[in-house]
């Protein structure tokens, strides 16, 4: 059976539309213009493994029917990545005992101040629902009876890290980025997929550009890259005629196998 991995969601901090309604150049007519912030999740034969908790997490859930949750990957700590985290009770209530999740020390510190009530048994009412744990360089997802290995990288974003995730030397997912270190670049060639972050076409002092985007694609030669954390300046079908053969926008709801 193969890997498989969902872009749950592709949208930058705001969405397409924003909350006001606001398309920006996206055609409302084209469904793949409907972008959540940015979620992924990937599914093995025993684990329901997601990445990050955007505030769009409810209906990116029920959309995919994904009715279980064993543990949690953060990116970074930044909110459209966080703040769908109260999300995961349901997945506590149904298994009764903690979810799971890994994060860098700096997200891990976020968390644990900002939602302290996940991390903490008040009463019996109120039980913990989310087991902190320090994310490492080097670790194994379940896989029916086997394993898969997955490598956390740092990256820059802005001013503060972001963690990717390289799963199995396959596929990885970087969704937020401003500057790969080079001595780092190694662990993304040969990849059947390069998921990575293409916020629209000027610079930005926390995100990859489209030129920019491009530029590392073609450093790090994926069978397949694919363009997410994107802005309502992306049409999708505009944006896709532009592009490479091997190369195309995300939408939400995309899956990916390997």
């Amino acid at each position: 059976m193969s890997l498989k991995f969902i872009i749950l969601g592709c949208g930058s901090s705001m969405g397409v539309p924003r909350p006001d309604g606001y398309f920006g150049k996206c055609n409302p007519n084209n469904l793949k213009n409907y972008r959540t912030r940015c979620s992924a999740i990937l599914q093995t034969k025993t684990d329901n493994v997601l990445i990050d908790t955007s505030p769009d997490l409810r209906a990116q859930l029920i959309k995919n029917k994904i009715n279980n949750i064993d543990k949690v990957l953060y990116s970074h700590m930044h909110a459209d990545q966080t703040h769908g985290i109260n999300d995961l009770r349901v997945f506590f209530i149904k298994k009764r005992e903690p979810i799971p999740i890994y994060a860098d020390k700096n997200t891990k510190k976020y968390l644990s101040k900002a939602f302290s009530y996940c991390f903490k048994n008040s009463n019996k009412e109120y039980p913990a629902i989310l087991k902190m744990n320090l994310i490492k360089d080097n670790f194994l997802i379940k896989n029916g009876k086997k394993n898969i290995k997955v490598k956390s990288v740092k990256v820059q974003h802005g001013k503060v890290d972001c963690m990717c995730y390289i799963f199995d030397k396959k596929l990885a997912y970087i969704s937020d980025v401003s500057k790969i270190h080079k001595k780092d670049y190694r662990f993304f060639k040969k990849l059947k997929y390069l998921i990575i972050d293409c916020l629209w076409y000027k610079n930005h002092p926390s995100h990859l550009n489209l030129e920019q985007s491009l530029e590392l694609i073609k450093i790090f030669s994926p069978k397949k890259a694919i363009l997410t954390n994107l802005h309502s300046e992306f049409d999708y079908k505009i944006l896709k005629n532009k592009l490479p053969k091997n190369i195309v926008p995300a939408y939400d709801g995309l899956k990916l196998y390997f």
